[in-house]
């Protein structure tokens, strides 16, 4: 699979927290990830699933997370960054996310977001360890962001 510093011709979907960390420049993103998503950006290949759209909406609805603006126009605005391109649930990756092989809990976000970089050759930048194990272990390629690799 392949690893962040060997990305100059992929495409990285990034989970819904790993966007938002990236838009509001959370220090946990680890900065060869960085490097990274800059290349991605000159390639039109930083992803996100439709998914993510109403992840962010719940989770500010819920107040798990607090934006300085109106949700729709933080994600208009983190949308309309270099690079970014919006990856809409496609009845392929619908359908894709109930035949995924293996084990992988029920949460349908996760399953669109898996089925979506499995359908858009992307890796899956995320920091839940439950894709990270699935992905380690079946169709797709994921990274930790966390984790520096070498």
């Amino acid at each position: 699979m392949p690893i962040v510093n060997h990305l100059q011709q992929h495409k990285l979907l990034l989970d819904t927290h790993i966007w938002i960390w990236l838009i509001e420049g959370d220090s946990r993103l680890s900065q060869e990830l960085c490097h990274a998503i800059d290349r991605c950006q000159n390639r039109d290949g930083i992803l996100i699933s439709a998914i993510s759209i109403w992840e962010v909406g719940m989770l500010v609805q819920k107040k798990k997370i607090s934006i300085e603006t109106d949700c729709l126009d933080w994600i208009q605005m983190a949308l309309g960054q270099p690079g970014v391109s919006l990856v809409p649930i496609s009845p392929r990756i619908a359908v894709q996310s109930t035949r995924l092989p293996g084990e992988l809990h029920a949460d349908p976000a996760d399953r669109i977001l898996v089925a979506t970089a499995y359908e858009e050759n992307a890796t899956l930048v995320t920091c839940d360890e439950k894709l990270i194990h699935y992905g380690h272990n079946y169709l797709v390629s994921v990274h930790d962001p966390r984790r520096n690799v070498k």
